[in-house]
């Protein structure tokens, strides 16, 4: 079988001079140990990192099969397993997820220990993979307390794992656990920069998007409306009299009712695209991409409606005995020509409007 750089691995030599060839075993050690360093540093997803070794392994030494056999966080079952080598395969009983009891690599995982078997006819836990293997390594793949899974070699040498090839392959575990080591912890920063940034864009009292998540969805649905010609539609809802009702309430009940006018908001505006934030204070912002002002005041009046007909009580309300909103809608077709500030400005203008008129009503205003 050929080697790495033209060495040619013999026969009828001993293993160490298959792993040795000509270049000496520390030089043919430290080539492998950084080429499958490379390997793992360089796959974009675990499975591609994993699948780059075995090759690596299978491409540098004479082995026939090189797996590496995953387990699931608790040590108890096999979920994956990415294997390279010239020898096929045969299908055997075994299901994709296949329990720790079973198996020379199930032994090894049980034990914690390296497994080598001379001859695989005479171990009772072999599962066979080729009828052309005779002997096999299994070795734990390790990162401090925690077991990751198992690098599996199987040859058709009977004698090809003295101590030296055992040692590569002991290396080659310490490598393949750092890599998987450190593709987990980059898929876990990932996932925790992912819940921060949707931390980041979320109201903490209501958890409905914030001020910052508005602002950005206005600018990117202002962009992509221009190139579409469609309109884009805002309505500002507004808690009347909401200081008297912390006052005559306290304000944990005033920030309950914040958070059912923010059900309620969500539950009306149900677009695929439409977006309920928190403007400021107890002023909600209503998004709605491609409604023109018809529909978003229509929309905006059924809100009207079911917060009044929810009833929150609000002895301290000049508008009614129970919680009431005004609303301020605006509506425009985005071009160049105007902002999202403007779009802003009209619905404010509305809203005011709605408040001088005597609230607990909805007021539409154009873009000028």
């Amino acid at each position: 079988m050929a080697g790495p750089e033209g060495d040619t691995y013999s026969e009828h030599p001993g293993p160490a001079d298959d792993v040795v060839a000509e270049g000496g075993f520390r030089a043919r050690l430290t080539e492998l140990l950084a080429e499958v360093s490379r390997e793992a540093l360089e796959g974009e997803d675990l499975e591609a990192v994993l699948r780059h070794i075995v090759d690596c392994l299978v491409r540098n030494l004479p082995v026939g099969i090189a797996s590496i056999i995953l387990l699931d966080d608790e040590g108890t079952t096999f979920i994956q397993e990415v294997w390279a080598g010239e020898l096929a395969l045969s299908s055997t009983d075994l299901a994709p997820n296949w329990p720790v009891t079973i198996g020379a690599a199930g032994r090894c995982a049980r034990t914690g220990q390296a497994q080598l078997i001379t001859d695989v006819a005479t171990d009772p836990d072999y599962v066979p993979g080729n009828p052309a293997v005779l002997s096999e390594y299994l070795v734990p793949i390790r990162h401090r307390a925690r077991l990751h899974g198992v690098l599996n070699i199987e040859t058709t040498r009977a004698d090809f794992f003295d101590a030296q090839a055992r040692s590569v392959f002991d290396a080659i575990a310490v490598q393949v656990a750092g890599a998987i080591h450190l593709s987990r912890v980059v898929a876990e920063l990932e996932t925790a920069n992912r819940k921060l940034e949707l931390l980041s864009m979320m109201d903490g009292l209501t958890g409905i998007a914030n001020r910052r998540c508005f602002d950005q969805r206005l600018a990117a649905e202002w962009e992509w409306l221009q190139g579409e010609g469609r309109e884009l539609a805002l309505v500002l809802v507004d808690a009347d009299a909401f200081k008297p009702l912390n006052d005559a309430h306290g304000h944990l009940y005033g920030d309950e009712c914040l958070r059912e006018l923010a059900r309620i908001c969500t539950r009306f505006a149900d677009g695929p695209d439409d977006l309920v934030a928190r403007f400021g204070g107890e002023e909600l912002v209503l998004l709605l991409p491609g409604r023109d002002l018809t529909a978003a005041s229509t929309l905006a009046e059924w809100i009207r409606r079911e917060v009044e007909a929810v009833a929150m009580p609000h002895t301290n309300s000049q508008v009614a005995p129970y919680v009431t909103v005004s609303a301020g809608v605006s509506a425009v077709r985005p071009t160049k020509a105007v902002s999202p500030e403007h779009l802003i400005d009209a619905a404010d203008r509305a809203l005011y409007a709605a408040k001088a008129q005597g609230r607990n009503r909805v007021v539409v205003r154009s873009v000028v």
